[in-house]
């Protein structure tokens, strides 16, 4: 399916989109000086998912703001990810459309593997942006986009790992290994699940790289002679707990937002995230109860990163190098990562900032109820490739959900 869709644009890439990029594209002879200057007095419209109310307000409160102030340059944000992004550039680039809707895009994964396949996206660019010089390019979990390097053509936003949140209260002290998981769940009948959406798969994708054979079995295209391997005890071992899972695990919550609920309501004793942040911030939100702690497994957790793209005909090159590189900056980056802010880990690496940011980033206000994100990145694993996911939400529903109603 991605070939076919790939071959279907090709030839037009070739013109189209060629023709697109030199027309709103600021010269690469360009100092970052000139680049401003054309900015100045632009629009700048992000695609991104927008359904969290403190992302929203840190892109309209604060980013927008300051864009404003600093740049003369006006914010426009709307809706859009995934396959709609994908979709809709691959419209305007059968059409012929050199200046598109949007400038930059919040995407990874999926959905940049598809981008480039159909020469969507503008780059490289990164290193046209002055803050980059704070990015580590050698950290994988930075350069590596599920299994794609990322090339120049997406700029890294934000960074985080999945973590386990327990009631401390209830829990002294958390199982830290998947054996040790599995008992505690039939020792505590019901107070244990995870949701059927992006967030329990990832927890799940967390186990298969450990059924796999660790860290490094899962790196590298698509192999399923080891998928089959280790999916078969992945499912042995949920179907062995999912009779001690909350409801006898006939269902389980449709998102991490019921499965929270779940647990402020004091249903179960576990939830998680895939933002270590999150558990600061959703206490502070009164979401979560201020007993709730974070942390991962002794094997380790999914750490990734999500990253801004710019489409080959966004008609506002220049305002979207500049955005870019404010998402980047020290300032907005450390704003992002407050727990009452937004919590979203930064990208920029502590060894290449200067001294007087240095402490402000290894000591963050708020961020009190999981361990410090330096000492969870020794527990980081890597994304594996797409197809991973996409077999496990297909197997999940196969031999886990549908068995049940057998």
């Amino acid at each position: 399916m991605r070939l076919a869709c790939c071959f279907f644009i090709a030839l037009f890439i070739e013109t189209g989109c060629e023709r697109s990029s030199k027309l709103h594209t600021p010269p690469a002879s360009s100092t970052w000086e000139q680049v401003l200057k054309q900015a100045r007095g632009q629009t700048v419209t992000i695609a991104m998912w927008d359904g969290d109310p403190l992302v929203n307000s840190y892109m309209r409160d604060y980013v927008a703001s300051e864009l404003k102030q600093q740049h003369d340059i006006t914010l426009r944000a709307v809706g859009g990810q995934g396959n709609a992004l994908v979709n809709k550039l691959m419209v305007d680039l059968e059409a012929g459309r050199t200046t598109g809707d949007f400038d930059v895009m919040w995407i990874n994964g999926e959905t940049f593997y598809q981008l480039r396949e159909i020469k969507a996206l503008y780059g490289p660019f990164t290193e046209r942006l002055p803050n980059n010089q704070y990015i580590d390019w050698e950290n994988p979990f930075i350069a590596v986009d599920f299994q794609q390097p990322v090339d120049g053509y997406e700029c890294p936003w934000g960074n985080v790992q999945l973590a386990l949140i327990y009631d401390s209260e209830a829990i002294s002290e958390p199982p830290r290994t998947k054996e040790a998981l599995a008992t505690w769940i039939k020792r505590h009948p019901g107070r244990f699940t995870f949701d059927n959406s992006f967030t329990g798969m990832t927890f799940l994708k967390s186990l298969l790289i450990e059924f796999a054979g660790g860290p490094e079995a899962l790196k590298g295209p698509f192999n399923d002679e080891v998928y089959e391997t280790a999916s078969t005890q992945l499912w042995d071992w949920v179907r062995d707990v999912q009779p001690y899972l909350w409801r006898e695990g006939k269902t389980f919550p449709e998102g991490v937002a019921q499965l929270h609920q779940l647990f402020s309501n004091d249903e179960v004793d576990f939830t998680m995230s895939n933002n270590d942040g999150e558990v600061d911030n959703k206490v502070l939100q009164g979401v979560l109860p201020k007993t709730a702690r974070g942390y991962v497994l002794e094997s380790g957790t999914i750490r990734n990163s999500h990253y801004l793209g710019i489409p080959v005909n966004a008609p506002h090159k220049a305002a979207a190098l500049v955005l870019c590189n404010f998402l980047i900056s020290p300032e907005a980056q450390l704003k992002k990562a407050s727990p009452e802010v937004w919590g979203d880990g930064t990208v920029l690496s502590t060894k290449l900032l200067p001294e007087e940011w240095k402490a402000k980033f290894e000591q963050i206000p708020g961020r009190e109820r999981i361990a410090p994100r330096s000492e969870l990145e020794k527990k980081a694993l890597m994304e594996p490739v797409s197809e991973i996911m996409v077999r496990l939400h297909a197997d999940f529903r196969e031999k886990i959900i549908e068995h049940v109603s057998e």
